[in-house]
């Protein structure tokens, strides 16, 4: 067996020893890798801070639970278990509290890095709680924010759809289950579209069921993973609250979309908002707002990724739309003199909706400015 291979078993043993997390990152802290920290024997797991149940079930795990993990994980390649010790960790994960020994990915783990957003909110939303849901995740997704939320019904679901229905839009759903379900089960078909044209992430193992516990600590992932949290729609008493104060916990933003008094799914909201959570309305004050750390984020997973300067037509476009054709496409018909609307259809063949979001994105990350309804190149 590899070097390899021998980290893989000893890290989904590791994983599947239970209890708290942070003995088991201690653990792999300790001595390197999975595989080193697995031949340190019990009396190296127990200077860790292993216990009893934990040195016995990583020294021999329950053969069943082993067995299906095994097998998923072999099942794709689009099957991952990303450890505390991989540099493909999710850096900001790794700085919230409390953050996962482990995660299994079904989909693509490189969305764990990029800047995202999560959206949630009330699993019995009003008509328009459901549609803001849509329009803010839409926005975000246009943008090139990845839209994370936890696959619940209502606002999480409305959310993972309307991102998937973007041009180039990605989400990441966060399950209380293990990866391969889904819960609620109607939403088979959305967790695997969102596997296919996203990341599907859960701590536990494949064949874990459904357990009210799972789900406040479901949520400190959701708010862990994310720049920013957005609420839509949630009552006094709701999970959408704790993910919101797990987000304040990681020092991360909160906002909240304000709603009627008579409506009781908008008194979460109005309580964050008397709290201290920003105020938004629309998805282009939740993008101006969130720009410092968008662009912070990425210079930030550039140097730690150790990316080379970008080439000069690459740095003239915002971050992400370098390689996008349609963006190369608008940046060589924007001139350093106002140019209207009708001009840049007729000069790039792109409809007025499309022109509109992606102007959107230029204006905030500062390549663009606008007046009285003409753009130019800025600087």
């Amino acid at each position: 067996m590899s070097r390899h291979e021998d980290d893989s078993e000893a890290l989904l043993r590791l994983t599947l020893a239970g209890g708290g997390s942070a003995a088991r990152r201690r653990l792999l802290e300790r001595h390197g890798s999975p595989g080193a920290a697995f031949a340190a024997g019990p009396r190296g797991w127990r200077a860790a801070g292993l216990d009893d149940g934990q040195v016995s079930a990583f020294a021999a795990p329950a053969a069943a639970g082993l067995a299906i993990a095994r097998e998923w994980l072999a099942a794709s390649p689009r099957h991952h278990l990303i450890g505390w010790d991989s540099g493909d960790y999710p850096p900001l994960l790794r700085h919230c509290p409390h953050p996962p020994l482990a995660l299994f990915v079904d989909g693509d783990p490189a969305l764990l890095w990029r800047p995202s957003v999560a959206v949630v909110g009330s699993r019995s939303p009003t008509a328009g709680g459901r549609d803001n849901a849509a329009a803010f995740a839409a926005a975000l997704a246009r943008a090139g924010v990845v839209v994370a939320s936890g696959m619940a019904a209502g606002i999480d679901a409305a959310a993972h759809e309307s991102a998937l229905g973007q041009v180039e839009g990605t989400t990441v759903a966060v399950l209380g289950t293990g990866p391969e379900q889904a819960y609620p089960r109607r939403h088979a078909p959305l967790r695997d579209r969102i596997a296919a044209h996203g990341a599907v992430v859960s701590e536990h193992p494949p064949g874990t069921g459904a357990h009210p516990s799972h789900f406040p600590r479901r949520n400190r992932i959701i708010a862990g993973l994310s720049l920013a949290t957005l609420v839509i729609e949630a009552a006094e008493r709701s999970g959408a609250l704790i993910t919101a104060r797990q987000a304040a916990d990681s020092g991360r933003d909160v906002f909240a979309v304000p709603g009627s008094i008579h409506n009781p799914m908008a008194r979460g909201c109005h309580r964050l908002i008397r709290d201290g959570a920003g105020l938004i309305e629309r998805g282009d004050e939740l993008l101006d707002a969130l720009a410092p750390q968008l662009a912070g984020t990425v210079r930030i997973l550039r140097e730690q990724l150790g990316e080379p300067e970008q080439t000069p037509p690459e740095r003239s476009l915002p971050a992400g739309c370098g390689r996008d054709p349609d963006y190369q496409k608008l940046w060589r018909a924007l001139g350093h003199d106002p140019t209207g609307m009708d001009q840049l259809v007729d000069r790039t063949g792109l409809t007025t909706a499309a022109l509109s979001s992606m102007l959107l994105a230029m204006e905030l990350d500062g390549r663009v400015s606008v007046e009285h309804g003409r753009y130019c190149r800025k600087g």
